[in-house]
């Protein structure tokens, strides 16, 4: 099949553009970069210049569905933030014979946002850290239990999410989200914080069922909170169970993902994410969350997947340059982390590259090397790497307006 991808940039698009084109399919993506990560893999045939999605994700869904038309594609397979413009568009979509799957969009207005979330997984039950909303500046200011974490509603968890250590910074942090009309949007929440190890989990609903789901845990920490290191949970049951309540109880169509903590009691849910995330791990365990989404886009009900494998290890090697750059280690300790992963010791003993494989495709090395040498020669350029991609994807606020101001067409 002729599939397009609704992004090229981010770490889910190349995954999965990855697994699609070693499906024999053939694949091609969308991006306002034409340099963009997808554009390193023998598995992308193409990549469509389109305007950037955040602040205008009606007019960047013009420009998608033109390269769609044009292309004579059998599905528009979302993996990114676009499943919001996609969702709104979902009458549309249907009755032009567009095949995909995204929520319906009163489904997704209950979790696209952090406070709305929040609000979403409070009605269902689902644990969640202390959580509270504050609709002023003045609330802020008032806080008084740290750290905690101040979660605007449209924002990535680079972006959106701000880690408050005193009351001195409190001021500060309220001006600036007053600066930025965060509390005229809705509001912002604070959460503090849970201890225990981050999951992740993924999954694809079909109508409300569930039909695929995956977790694994964040072994190691890569640039701006990513996973550099991961291993398949040994038991998912919990954290996939709460997922599953959500999904079920909004009728979900789609990939729909989360991030938790593994707290003593259970895990407690700390982000939701509309979309499917990151997908390589679930394939190295046995699940196939890529043909999960690709069944249900093209209108099956597919019969549900049974768990992976527990135990098995993956990495971004990408995410680890670039995390060495953040955590300050320089040039010998770039070495060291690129040294590790070719000798395959330390985190990289067992463990499978999920991002950037090299075997059949060479090209994927090329991200890696060339992050690696424009590192070494600037060890501060791994800020430009680290946001780059974000800004190709991400919804902002004013783009979040601009769909829930504008009737559905």
């Amino acid at each position: 099949m002729k599939i397009l991808l609704s992004d090229g940039s981010g770490l889910t698009a190349r995954q999965v553009a990855g697994r699609l084109g070693e499906s024999g399919h053939h694949v091609a993506v969308l991006s306002p970069d034409p340099r963009c990560l997808c554009r390193f893999t023998r598995h992308v045939r193409r990549v469509h210049r389109v305007p950037s999605y955040g602040a205008d994700p009606l007019g960047w869904l013009e420009a998608a569905l033109a390269v769609y038309r044009t292309g004579s594609f059998d599905v528009f397979f979302p993996t990114q933030e676009q499943v919001a413009a996609l969702s709104h568009a979902a009458g549309r979509l249907e009755a032009e014979g567009i095949q995909t799957a995204v929520p319906p969009f009163e489904a997704l207005r209950a979790v696209q946002d952090k406070v709305s979330a929040a609000a979403t997984l409070r009605a269902l039950g689902i644990p969640q850290p202390q959580t509270a909303f504050l609709g002023s500046a003045a609330a802020l200011r008032e806080w008084r239990s740290f750290p905690v974490y101040v979660k605007t509603p449209i924002g990535t968890a680079t972006t959106g999410v701000r880690r408050i250590d005193s009351a001195a910074a409190l001021g500060p942090a309220a001006d600036e989200l007053e600066a930025t009309a965060a509390f005229a949007r809705g509001g912002v929440i604070a959460q503090e914080p849970a201890q225990g190890p981050l999951v992740m989990a993924q999954s694809v609903f079909a109508r409300g069922e569930m039909v695929a789901a995956h977790a694994n845990l964040r072994v190691r920490e890569g640039a701006r909170g990513g996973a550099s290191h991961k291993r398949s949970l040994d038991e998912p049951a919990a954290v996939v169970g709460q997922l599953e309540s959500l999904g079920r109880s909004l009728r979900w169509h789609g990939g729909l993902s989360a991030d938790a903590i593994l707290t003593d009691a259970g895990p407690v849910v700390i982000d939701v994410n509309p979309r499917l995330v990151e997908p390589g791990n679930a394939w190295r365990s046995g699940v196939d969350l890529t043909g999960a989404l690709l069944d249900v886009a093209c209108g099956g009900a597919p019969d549900a997947q049974p768990p992976g494998r527990p135990g098995v290890a993956t990495h971004q090697l990408l995410l680890a340059i670039i995390g060495a750059g953040a955590d300050g280690r320089g040039r010998r300790g770039l070495m060291a982390e690129l040294l590790s992963a070719l000798a395959h010791t330390g985190p990289y003993r067992g463990s499978t590259e999920e991002l950037t494989p090299v075997r059949r495709d060479p090209a994927a090395a090329l991200p890696v090397l060339l992050a690696t040498l424009a590192m070494l020669i600037r060890p501060a350029l791994w800020r430009w790497f680290a946001s780059g991609s974000v800004a190709g994807y991400a919804l902002t606020p004013a783009g979040w307006d601009r769909l829930l101001t504008t009737d559905p067409p």
